[in-house]
This record gives structure tokens, C-alpha cells and sequence, in this order.
């Protein structure tokens, strides 16, 4: 029903249509990912609006496990083909550290992602976040989650207190699993004031439809 990524609505809060292809070699991975999306608000934007259709991301990356514990580090490059941003590049990469692992059915998890150049040119940026989940029993034909994730992103260059940048997000839902098919319920929120004065980026209600092939 939307894309929402770190608390905001990347398709002006409507529905998005994604995929993707991940190959894993032992140990090591690498995949591409693509969505719809919509920056700027209604008809055909003006030049260097900054506005883009489309977001494909590149990754690869090591995902080894030591004592029960699952490391995953890796690069990823937002790419937006075609975007109006020759005023603020929208492209940019991001290289990501974390550490996962589950006790019984308790899942807990840390990410931490650095930008040397943030989307739009806004410097460079540290993005940590905390995941926590838990398995609820079986109901019916459905594996039952309720799963959490709290982040912020801080603007290391942003010099400016007057204009502070950085930003907290969190979501909160509930996931129903049944072999390849994953139904997400999802409570997306963020406290951002610094630059996002529109609806994109106030609290909303996601619903996603997913399906893994083998």
C-alpha cells in the first residue's frame, strides 16, 4: 500500500510494485531490487526537481555466522535512473555492518549503515538500527511474528543547529508466514521536522504482500 523507507513514503503514499533477484555463493551474496516511487506531487516535475520513478539498488556483500551469531556485511548502491536531481544527486551507496541471532523464538538484530554522501547531496551520514522479534505458535495455516525496528540517521555534516537534520524512525507489526507467502502488517513513525514538511513523512499504516521463490 505504500513504500516506506526510514519513515518516509517514497511513492507519495500510494501503492509501489517490487522485485528482486539475490544469488548466494557459500558465504557471499549479491542481488539487484526495484521499486516505483514518486517524490514530488502531482503532474510532469520541473527540471532538477529532484523528483525520480524508479529506485533499483545494487548490492553484495559476506554473511558468515560465528557462536550462533549472523554477521552480514555489506555495500549498496541506490540508483535512480532518469531522475530530475541534476541540482542534488539522488544516487548514492551505502556500506552496512550487522549482527543477528535468535534465542528460541526471540530474534534480535543491529545494523549499521555509513554514507560518505547522502541522496541529495547532504554529506555524509550514520544510520545504526535495532530489530527485535519474536514467534508467536502456529495459528491456522500461518507462522505468526510480531516484529519491531527503531533507527536514526544522522547527518555528520550538517553544521547547522538551526537546521538539525538528524532524525529518529521506528516501525512496530506483525508478519504471517505460510511457506513462500508473507502477509506484513505495519506501524511506520518518525519524529523528523528538519526538512520534511509534507504528509510523506508523517506516521502511517503499510500493508505488503510478499512472495519468496525458491
Amino acid at each position: 500500500t505504500d513504500y516506506v523507507l526510514r519513515g518516509f513514503s517514497q511513492n507519495q503514499e500510494d501503492k509501489a510494485i517490487q522485485g528482486g533477484i539475490a544469488a548466494h555463493y557459500g558465504k557471499n551474496y549479491a542481488g539487484v531490487w526495484a521499486s516505483n516511487i514518486d517524490f514530488v506531487e502531482g503532474g510532469v516535475p520541473a527540471p532538477d526537481s529532484g523528483d525520480a520513478s524508479i529506485e533499483v539498488d545494487v548490492y553484495a556483500g559476506i554473511a558468515p555466522s560465528y557462536m550462533g551469531v549472523d554477521f552480514d556485511l555489506g555495500v549498496i548502491g541506490y540508483l535512480y535512473p532518469g531522475a530530475d536531481d541534476d541540482g542534488a544527486e539522488l544516487d548514492y551507496v551505502e556500506i552496512k555492518g550487522g549482527a543477528s541471532t535468535t534465542i528460541q523464538k526471540f530474534s534480535i538484530g543491529g545494523v549499521l549503515y555509513y554514507s560518505p554522501e547522502y541522496t541529495g547531496d547532504t554529506g555524509a551520514t550514520l544510520t545504526p538500527e535495532l530489530s527485535l522479534g519474536y514467534e508467536l505458535p502456529k495459528t491456522w495455516i500461518f507462522t505468526p511474528s510480531i516484529t519491531g525496528l527503531v533507527g536514526a540517521t544522522y547527518f555528520l555534516d550538517d553544521d547547522d543547529g538551526a537546521d538539525d537534520l538528524d532524525y529518529f524512525y521506528w516501525n512496530a507489526g506483525v508478519e504471517l508466514a505460510v511457506e513462500n507467502l508473507t502477509l506484513d502488517f505495519r506501524y511506520w513513525g518518525t519524529d523528523e521536522e528538519g526538512f520534511c514538511d509534507t504528509d510523506l513523512c508523517s506516521d502511517r499504516f503499510v500493508f505488503t504482500a510478499s512472495v519468496s521463490l525458491p
